[in-house]
């Protein structure tokens, strides 16, 4: 009796795996970096911003901006540090938020932001459609223009 062994080949697929290229055109949503502006006296004390105050203070804007649909837009707060925000918006209603926020004007007294006859506004810091991108800044640090 002869026995004898086989011994198989690798496959021609695990030998040259063919890599395939993937390019998102269209992610699903914008990031904003926001930082929220107040004009109050001197004296009054600067106050941490709450994720309550910064609904408020965005509804208001998206509000006076977009009317009722504005205040459909769906809005995930990421982040708050101090008195900037990180925020989420579907992509197609990213240019909307930025200019509902930039261009609105608001009256303090909410949750000690703004002092009791201060007013308070959004400054946009950075957005795009990519989270590092938005989180890391434009990269002109890098290069000494920062």
């Amino acid at each position: 009796m002869s026995s004898s062994l086989t011994t198989s080949q690798p496959s021609q697929s695990f030998m040259n795996p063919r890599s395939t290229p993937l390019t998102i055109r269209h992610p699903p949503f914008t990031y904003l970096h926001l930082t929220l502006l107040a004009s109050s006296s001197p004296t009054a004390p600067s106050q941490p911003l709450d994720i309550l105050t910064a609904r408020t203070h965005l509804t208001a804007a998206l509000q006076q901006f977009l009317g009722l649909t504005g205040t459909a837009i769906p809005v995930d707060f990421l982040k708050i540090e101090g008195r900037d925000v990180w925020v989420r918006v579907p992509r197609e209603d990213g240019a909307a938020v930025v200019s509902a926020v930039s261009g609105w004007v608001g009256s303090g007294g909410v949750g000690g932001v703004g002092g009791e006859d201060g007013t308070v506004g959004w400054r946009v810091l950075g957005w795009g459609d990519w989270l590092s991108a938005v989180v890391a800044g434009g990269g002109r640090e890098l290069f000494g223009a920062g």
